[in-house]
């Protein structure tokens, strides 16, 4: 009786982990000891597949617990990963566990970029390698007994969970085999068994008959649920499987009904209700016959059968003769109880009890996108506040260069170099003079157009596929039932578009460079030259030595000397602002923790107002300060301007310092615009190089993806039939025969009528001897049916016909033209009566005399036109004559 139900394992195709996580891990993570630990994970990963999937595995715990393993390692590292079409694309391709395909058409099998799909067929085959490890266990010992049922609760548990999660997971049709219906009527299964293997272990203990009733009914209501989403499912019995698990469920119901039954006789015996014992017995009895008639060849009931027998004959001996108590109906008996005491295993991860998660120091994806956003907060609150100081200063020195501060004040004598503007000079040859500028300036365009030629490619790549994707759309309309490319390609297409977008601002931010480096061109040159020559072009002026040592000069010069301060401080606070760190990482992991997600935006402006707040209001400090001091230094200065002496000469000599102060001003600015646009372009160029890999990569999964769906409805169309149904002619088939005379018959041997049922060998005739030499008038006369004489000889074996061409081996009918009427009477096995010397294709050889074995007569000939056939001659069965003669 101990028939148990196993499930076979679904086979996978090897995938490749390392090279994709790898990369992902590279581009993610710093290179260090943190990034060679993820590395030697994910080879531990790929591993940890191959071992669970990647062979045959034994029916066994320890494979179970292989698998299990891995179950979980990718249950950890789902959140850790962006596994998606359009991200970290890895395709994973799994077989139908029941459909065993055909010659031409193969399984079926199904290929998805998701990782819950693949988390779905690992616990599918989990569920599955539990059954068999269950039906394996010895069922007469305690210990098997527990692990049957373990085990096969597991399984019911594992088939329930993908019921409940494999739409979600797929967000596509899964195969038959995955499919809700499909893996709900396995757990039914499952479940029952495992509750059969408590009605064993019940009797084993021997428990009492009340007890052990309600076990075996609660089985037998397990078993009829499962047959009932079997038989009522129009999807599941297409599987073979399910048609041989078919027959298992009705039988397991019968004999569970009928455990069922035996048990509760005992307790109505136990009560003395003898009728009712009977009754029951008998209503088991009707069961096991029901099962041995139907269900002998999956499952042996001889020992069940023998048990009830002999309990309702000693039952039926002992009412009769002393009780002779009613045997009630069994429609009137009262209904057993149930007692379900097994469950299905709630599947909450980690399932594997040696589990070790490989990426433990890993944040999950939420927290890094977090943090990644984070960053990108921050990075604007440093630039703001790093921006208004770099704003506000260049602001002051614009002031101070129109106002032709502090050269006015060094510029006393009127014949000389200012200090200031000496100072200016030498940084600026220092720094490289205009050739630094000219050669950053030329090395734009080739960053740009490097970058852009890396944008297009990666888009046309993008292009290229979505134009196929439409195209074998177009051409298989329903049939190409994956993603399309469009939509899955809109991050994409908008992360490229933004790219764009940001080489677009990049090339008007070149250009005012360029056109402020045209107009301070000149100043800049000057500049560069030698201390004399640069004396020589600033105009000389009349002396103001008379304003040296005046108040207002001393007031101006304090003045100046505070705003140097402020632009010193303000250096040293962008210092500091830049050096704030914080590790945010911890913080998303506890609001993950506590709350199951992380509100980003709330946590992290509540971080940085608290991290740069105190530097905010420190630079406005710095913006108010040099509010005043430039308000004091432009009153100073017009008090100092009104004081100098005013003529031609001196203005001019004004105006060329001025120019030379904002020449140095802009030659810094263009200097650092320059190195900072240089720095974005390489920058940039990592940037798209990433979104070049990750466009490679998708396409390239696509077009994998595409190669396998191809393949799959290539073998899909093979097995369709070639053209619908169609009803034959009539006069191709062959009808019955009738009840009216003979019809001529094809040319063929004679066969014993016990031959005659096997019309697929047609035996050949014996090979013709030569014929006797007579004159050829005697073919016109009808041949003598009687025997030749000769010597005894054996008769010879059928042979085949000779190669020559001998014309066509069957009589043509009327309507069939084309075709060579035979003589009448033409008999083709008498052949020591004629030749046949006038015979289209027939070449005139000369025949020797047949010889025939003694007291056997000739063949007879057949009748003339018109006469009954010979008596004993067999009648072949009329035959519809086909188009072409047949062999």
């Amino acid at each position: 009786m101990a028939t148990f139900i196993s499930v076979p394992l679904k086979k996978s195709s090897e995938v490749d982990l390392v090279k994709p996580l790898s990369k992902f891990v590279t581009a993610t993570y710093p290179t260090g000891e943190e990034q060679g630990e993820y590395i030697r994970a994910v080879e531990e990963l790929n591993k940890l597949r191959r071992n669970a999937l990647g062979r045959p595995l034994d029916k066994h715990e320890s494979s179970l617990e292989i698998l299990l393993r891995y179950y979980d390692q990718l249950c950890a590292v789902e959140p850790k990963f962006p596994f998606s079409e359009n991200q970290l694309c890895l395709t994973f391709t799994w077989k139908d566990a029941f459909d065993k395909g055909s010659l031409f058409g193969g399984s079926v099998k199904l290929a998805l970029a998701s990782l819950g799909y693949e988390k779905t067929c690992v616990l599918f085959n989990a569920a599955a390698l539990a059954s068999q490890i269950a039906s394996e266990q010895n069922l007469d010992n305690d210990e098997g007994l527990k692990a049957a049922a373990k085990y096969y609760q597991l399984a019911s548990g594992a088939f329930g969970h993908i019921k409940d999660t494999v739409l979600s997971a797929l967000n596509r049709e899964p195969t038959m085999d995955i499919s809700p219906e499909t893996v709900g009527t396995l757990s039914l299964i499952m479940l029952a068994q495992a509750q059969e293997v408590i009605f064993l272990k019940a009797t084993s203990d021997k428990m009492k008959d009340a007890v052990i009733a309600k076990l075996a009914n609660q089985a037998a209501d397990f078993y009829g649920d499962a047959f009932k989403q079997c038989q009522y499912k129009d999807n599941l019995p297409k599987y073979f499987y399910f048609q041989e698990v078919l027959p298992v469920l009705a039988a397991k119901h019968c004999i569970m009904q009928a455990n069922a039954e035996l048990h509760q006789s005992v307790l109505a015996k136990q009560k003395k209700r003898f009728g009712e014992e009977i009754a029951r017995l008998q209503h088991a009895a009707e069961l096991v016959r029901t099962v041995a008639s139907r269900y002998d060849e999956y499952v042996s009931v001889k020992d069940l059968s023998d048990k009830i027998n002999r309990a309702l004959t000693a039952a039926k001996k002992d009412n009769d003769f002393i009780y002779h108590d009613r045997v009630p109906e069994v429609k009137d008996l009262e209904h057993i109880g149930k007692a379900a005491l097994v469950r299905a295993t709630t599947i909450t991860p980690p399932l594997s009890q040696k589990f070790t998660d490989l990426f433990e120091k890993m944040v999950p994806m939420a927290v890094q996108q977090s943090m990644s956003v984070y960053s990108q907060r921050k990075a604007e609150t440093v630039n703001r506040l790093v921006g208004t100081m770099r704003e506000a200063t260049n602001l002051c020195n614009g002031v101070l260069a129109s106002l032709n501060l502090p050269a006015a004040l060094e510029d006393l004598s009127g014949d000389s170099i200012p200090q200031s503007i000496a100072e200016k000079a030498r940084s600026i040859v220092q720094q490289g003079g205009l050739q630094s500028v000219e050669q950053l300036i030329r090395d734009l365009p080739e960053l740009l157009t490097r970058n852009r030629e890396i944008l297009d490619e990666s888009l046309k790549m993008l292009d290229d596929e979505e134009t196929t994707d439409n195209e074998l759309r177009t051409k298989f309309n329903q049939r190409w039932n994956r993603t399309p490319s469009g939509d899955l390609y809109k991050p994409l297409r908008a992360e490229g578009a933004n790219f764009r977008n940001i080489l677009d601002k990049a090339v008007q931010a070149d250009q005012v460079v360029k056109d402020r480096y045209n107009t301070h061109c000149d100043m800049i040159a000057l500049l560069c030259k030698p201390e004399n020559e640069l004396n020589a072009a600033i105009p000389s002026a009349n002396p103001t030595k008379t304003l040296q040592g005046s108040e207002v000069v001393n007031v101006l010069r304090s003045q100046l000397a505070q705003l140097e301060e402020v632009k010193k401080e303000r250096e040293t606070l962008e210092g500091e602002i830049k050096a704030v760190t914080f590790d945010m990482s911890v913080c998303f992991l506890t609001a993950l923790a506590q709350d199951g997600a992380i509100n980003e935006e709330q946590l992290s402006l509540a971080q940085l107002d608290q991290l740069y707040g105190s530097y905010n209001q420190r630079v406005q400090a710095s913006l108010r300060t040099q509010e005043e001091l430039l308000g004091q230094v432009q009153t100073s200065h017009q008090e100092f301007s009104s004081l100098k002496q005013s003529n031609t000469e001196a203005n001019q000599r004004e105006e060329v310092l001025k120019k030379l102060a904002s020449a140095h001003d802009s030659y810094v600015e263009i200097s650092s615009n320059l190195r900072e646009g240089t720095k974005f372009y390489n920058d940039l160029t990592e940037i798209l190089l990433k979104f070049q890999n990750k466009c490679s990569d998708i396409v390239f999964a696509r077009k994998t993806e595409r190669d396998e769906l191809l393949k799959e409805l290539q073998q899909s169309i093979a097995r369709e039939p070639s053209a619908p149904n169609f009803n034959v002619p009539a006069y191709q088939s062959t009808p019955a025969a009738p009840a009216g005379g003979p019809t001529p018959a094809p040319r063929t041997v004679f066969t014993p009528p016990a031959q005659q049922q096997q019309p697929q060998a047609k035996p050949l005739p014996p090979a013709r001897p030569p014929p006797p030499s007579f004159t050829p008038q005697a073919a016109s006369t009808t041949p003598t049916s009687a025997p030749p004489t000769g010597p005894p000889t054996g008769n010879p074996p059928p042979l085949a016909p000779p190669n020559q061409a001998q014309g066509p081996p069957y009589p043509s009918y009327q309507g069939y033209p084309g075709y060579f009427q035979m003589p009448m009477g033409y008999n083709p096995y008498a052949y020591g009566q004629y030749n046949m010397p006038n015979m289209p294709n027939m070449p005139n050889m000369p025949y020797s005399p047949y010889q025939a074995t003694p007291g056997q007569g000739g063949y007879p000939a057949a009748p003339p036109t018109g006469q009954p056939g010979y008596p004993g001659y067999p009648q072949q069965p009329p035959q519809q004559q086909p188009y072409y003669p047949q062999q």
